[in-house]
């Protein structure tokens, strides 16, 4: 080879090399412009809301506007190129979804992607960031809610009114005894002796119910919130809301109770709405089901948990209530609304009486799971569980098992034991309005 020919390939190979080092920078500029990664698309559908969730290594600033005509929320996200992940939250749209229809995304601009969510009705949005926090990234949240929310009370009177009816004729029928009785005491004649002697009942009088006792069963975590996870990877949120159920199906086999479920499906609602919830059904009780972990394998046991203004009875209640209060932080709360400052002052009235009472609901609950499962202490524990703080509803918190011990994570995920635990805590709500009946505060809901 002549060395002109050398000097020629040579000049060649260094045109390549700079081109591709030009190019490589260019790739490097346009990362730094619009380099965020997307880890993961995920979707939340609930009667109350439908989450949408775009995870990134990176935050995501973002532009919205709602268009009517159809209904539609149109959200440019800036520092985006399309890819397939974000592409693949078209197809995790469920056609049972009550807001959204469909979601189409398309690269709108060179690092601009739009994503337009066809609506079934018209939405109020809350979009926002979280922060990292435990084993997720930045995450990008679209909340989007109903512009008229269902009523949980009018959706609970519709479902338990063949109960109202029932109930309603089994007082009159009660009241029709007791006329009976008053007008044949009043007629029947009486001799000297006879008023002389006190009358002897033989049977009390028949109980009158005067409305149905309502039980507000609510499932911990959920959502974008996993709760605990056990060693073989059973979620929290998937035993507890299962075992709900169960709590659900039980109560309403009941002639004088109904049941209301804070939530019914895999989405997540935030500590101070459940409490919301359960006082927006004048709920009689709240029961919070759960089923948690601890630092050490080798704990086990079921707990009940009341509220406690004192501090916690023992380390291990203050660091499961601490545990469970942060849920908020892993389901993520959009902070800016309105509603958290009246959560701060919801979560600031509970009283008293409120905690003597559920601590008696609490050892009725306890006593009947002690009846067939291993008990983590043998009385009732205390701890500033917010979740437990409606200021005017009996309140608890039952740890069925704990899900980091394999043992217990076996049986949390057996049909039979969650049928026990679901059973006992029924057991222990009966046992207790049975010495407490519930207050005639109102005559039907």
């Amino acid at each position: 080879m002549t060395s002109k020919k050398v000097n020629l390939s040579r000049r060649t190979h260094l045109k390549t090399s700079v081109k591709l080092f030009s190019f490589a920078l260019l790739l490097s500029e346009v990362d730094i412009a619009w380099g965020a990664k997307i880890l993961g698309v995920r979707i939340w559908p609930s009667e109350d809301y439908t989450r949408i969730t775009l995870e990134s290594d990176t935050p995501l600033p973002i532009t919205q506007q709602i268009l009517t005509n159809p209904d539609r929320l149109v959200v440019d996200v800036q520092g985006l190129e399309l890819n397939p992940t974000l592409k693949d939250l078209v197809a995790k749209v469920k056609p049972n979804d009550p807001y959204v229809s469909q979601i189409r995304v398309g690269q709108f601009q060179p690092g601009i992607v739009r994503l337009v969510f066809d609506l079934k009705e018209p939405i109020k949005p809350q979009l926002f960031t979280l922060e990292p926090v435990g084993e997720y990234n930045f995450r990008m949240v679209f909340d989007l809610y109903p512009t008229t929310p269902p009523d949980p009370l009018m959706e609970l009177v519709k479902s338990s009114a063949k109960k109202e009816s029932a109930l309603a004729k089994s007082n009159e029928e009660v009241d029709l005894i007791a006329q009976f009785a008053t007008k044949k005491e009043k007629d029947a004649p009486k001799t000297p002796v006879a008023q002389a002697i006190p009358e002897i009942k033989d049977t009390p009088a028949p109980a009158k119910y005067k409305r149905l006792i309502t039980i507000a069963i609510d499932p911990g975590h959920g959502g974008e919130d996993p709760g605990a996870i056990g060693a073989l990877g059973s979620k929290e949120k998937n035993v507890v809301l299962s075992i709900a159920k169960r709590l659900k199906e039980k109560i309403e086999g009941e002639a004088y109770m109904r049941p209301y479920l804070t939530r019914d499906g895999d989405y997540f609602v935030p500590l101070h709405v459940r409490v919301q919830k359960a006082r927006r059904v004048e709920a009689d009780l709240f029961i919070s089901i759960h089923a948690d972990a601890f630092i050490e394998p080798r704990a086990k046991g079921a707990s009940v948990f009341a509220l406690s203004q004192m501090g916690a009875s023992s380390s291990m209640a203050r660091w499961m209530a601490n545990k469970e209060n942060a849920s908020d932080l892993i389901g993520g709360i959009n902070i800016k609304t309105q509603d958290r400052q009246v959560a701060n002052l919801l979560l600031d009235m509970s009283t008293t009486a409120q905690i003597k009472d559920s601590m008696q609901v609490a050892n009725s609950v306890l006593k009947q799971i002690g009846e067939f499962a291993a008990l983590h202490k043998g009385k009732v524990e205390q701890a500033s569980f917010a979740v437990l703080k409606a200021p005017d509803i009996p309140s608890i918190l039952v740890e069925t098992a704990f899900i980091s011990n394999p043992q217990e994570e076996a049986r949390l995920n057996d049909d039979g034991y969650q049928d026990r635990i679901a059973e006992a805590i029924l057991r222990g709500i009966k046992e207790y309005f049975s010495k407490n009946p519930p207050v005639a505060r109102r005559v039907s809901s």
